[in-house]
């Protein structure tokens, strides 16, 4: 009877040791998660007052440039100045071989002498009435190709020659001493640099805090200085591509320091402050696709979730959220490397 009794008692036993097993595989597990969550530091999205500013990077250029070549073909035998050099309006550039030229002129010289003469005696006999007005007409014609003609190797004799219409540099020359160009080819670029221009692109969500007028500071790091300039144009018409506006700005350069060519940072302040969200940069992710998100933390369930977030500009240590974040929600700022979106988190005080 008793072994009957403990047969019957075995059931019981093993659903109440099954029972504690469960309890505590629960406490373990409970316990293995707890032990996994990653201690994390976090800040609370504010609105920030921000400087209300853009700051954009351009290039340089002469305010005037102008492209220099021949208006006649021939074989350069004089090049004047070398690349980098200041020019004066009027002064020679480079000049050809002009034999050519100078034959040539002086074979228009004498057809005119003789084209003057044979008038000079048909206009006598004309006048006496021995020379008809056809044959007159003729001559004169005559002379007057003769003239139209020694004109033209004048200026072609003329042309031979190549001096700058500008003040300025010579920034750059296409050909050498010997080389044969054709009429008409670009050879050598003079820039005015008295004043220069930074060409830049201007995003059209910022456009409309600028102005004509308005001043800019303009750092130029191949110089290491900066120097202060005005905006004198700002583009009517967006690139089609990358939707943005041309924007110019002007600065003297009475050292002649500033190069065309060099990159300037324009820095521009708008009156007035804005507000916005800015967090310390280091607590931006960006993923392989180059896609920025942050964390943000769930304090009731103990979790940080991934959430993509657009960037604005720059500001000392921090950097603007455009979107994607709410004020009042709480972002992982120290830890987030380790973080997965959904993983379990502990708050360090």
């Amino acid at each position: 009877m008793i072994k009957i009794q403990t047969l019957k008692n075995i059931p019981k036993v093993i659903a109440i040791v099954l029972f504690f097993a469960a309890c505590t595989d629960k406490k373990e597990k409970s316990n293995e998660e707890t032990g996994n969550a990653i201690s994390v530091q976090t800040e609370t999205v504010s609105s920030t007052p921000k400087t209300n500013e853009i700051t954009f990077s351009g290039n340089v250029e002469g305010t005037t440039t102008v492209k220099l070549g021949f208006m006649v073909p021939g074989k350069i035998n004089l090049i004047a100045s070398k690349v980098g050099q200041l020019v004066s309006k009027g002064q020679l550039v480079a000049s050809l071989e002009a034999t050519d030229y100078t034959l040539n002129k002086q074979l228009a010289d004498v057809q005119l002498n003789e084209a003057k003469d044979e008038y000079r005696r048909l206009k006598i006999l004309h006048d006496k009435g021995s020379l008809s007005e056809s044959d007159f007409s003729k001559i004169s014609t005559s002379l007057q190709k003769a003239e139209i003609q020694q004109k033209l190797t004048v200026k072609n004799l003329s042309d031979a020659r190549l001096f700058t219409p500008i003040d300025g540099v010579l920034l750059s020359k296409q050909a050498e001493v010997g080389e044969i160009i054709s009429a008409g080819t670009p050879l050598f670029v003079v820039s005015d640099i008295r004043k220069v221009t930074v060409l830049a692109f201007v995003p059209e969500g910022e456009l409309s805090g600028l102005h004509i007028g308005q001043s800019a500071s303009i750092n130029i790091a191949a110089l290491g200085k900066t120097f202060s300039g005005q905006i004198t144009e700002v583009g009517a018409i967006a690139d089609a591509a990358s939707r943005a506006f041309t924007v110019k700005i002007g600065l003297d350069n009475a050292g002649l320091h500033i190069r065309p060519g060099m990159i300037a940072e324009a820095r521009i302040i708008f009156n007035g402050q804005k507000k916005g969200i800015l967090l310390p940069v280091e607590s931006i992710i960006n993923d392989s696709g180059n896609q920025s998100y942050v964390y943000v933390a769930d304090k009731t369930g103990g979790k940080a979730f991934k959430r993509k977030v657009s960037l604005g500009k720059m500001s000392a240590n921090k950097i603007e959220i455009v979107s994607g974040l709410s004020v009042g929600e709480t972002v992982v700022t120290s830890g987030q490397t380790k973080l997965s979106d959904g993983a379990l988190i502990t708050i360090a005080r």
